[in-house]
């Protein structure tokens, strides 16, 4: 299909806000490009980052009952909250998501800026995002879940890019068709054998779930100036280092050395 699908925005959820922002700053560097007080009415607080022209956005419980106070506890803390598309227009995604059987379970509709969340169920791993915002085809242009002054925040010599995540399924390839189908991309493989989605801006590549675990993001690729100096950031932040990376609001984060 014509126009652009660009993964640009990971939501990750933690228990509290303040101490994952001050994680953040210590191990990247980076400040809060914009804190949404819309998401107030989902019981939320969150905070978004930029890396390079895509965000990480951390979201926390207010009160009890909330979706994401509730997929804490039903993943014990563990995997990746939201994948987000920021596209050249939401409706046929919405379109084929209802032909799919997937449901939409909120509708965005503010100035400028319109789209819908699928059921996470149905969307399985993460619950998926489809959105556009008015001048949105300028990448350096406006982004509305990140603010109207998102470049401010940008440190790409710092964080220049989320470029991939990992989504674990008992059946990986099961679940990249069920994503391709959703997300309207040809499903590809890597080197490895590993399925791949290659959406604008970052790769997604579904892997296998450990035993018992069930399907979820698990992991991050970000690329930074200097992988070593996350690391031993994030040590000193007391994160949990796994192998090459360490584990932060419930994914494994990998640093890989790379600037825009």
């Amino acid at each position: 299909m014509s126009g652009f699908n660009r993964l640009r925005q990971i939501a990750l959820v933690a228990p509290k806000l303040a101490p994952a922002v001050e994680a953040m700053k210590t191990v990247f560097g980076l400040e809060p490009c914009f804190r949404d007080p819309a998401v107030g009415k989902y019981g939320l607080e969150n905070a978004l980052f930029v890396f390079g022209a895509s965000f990480l956005e951390i979201v926390a419980p207010t009160r009890e009952g909330t979706a994401a106070g509730r997929f804490l506890e039903r993943y014990d803390g563990l995997g990746g909250y939201m994948a987000i598309f920021d596209t050249s227009g939401f409706e046929p995604y919405r379109d084929n998501a209802e032909r799919m059987g997937v449901p939409v379970i909120n509708t965005l509709d503010y100035d400028g800026y319109h789209g819908v969340q699928l059921h996470p169920r149905q969307c399985r791993a993460a619950m998926l995002e489809f959105d556009r915002t008015d001048g949105n085809e300028d990448l350096d242009g406006p982004y509305h879940p990140a603010g109207p002054d998102w470049l401010a925040g940008r440190r790409a010599d710092r964080a220049a890019a989320i470029s991939a995540i990992e989504v674990a399924s008992p059946d990986p390839q099961d679940l990249a068709r069920h994503w391709a189908g959703l997300t309207m991309l040809p499903l590809a493989t890597r080197a490895d054998g590993t399925p791949v989605l290659r959406p604008d801006l970052t790769e997604i590549r579904f892997t296998r779930a450990a035993p018992g675990r069930p399907e979820q993001m698990t992991a991050l690729h970000v690329q930074v100036d200097d992988a070593a100096r996350v690391r031993t950031a994030a040590m000193a932040a007391g994160l949990t280092v796994v192998g090459s990376g360490f584990m932060f609001c419930g994914v494994r984060v990998e640093p890989h050395a790379g600037t825009a």
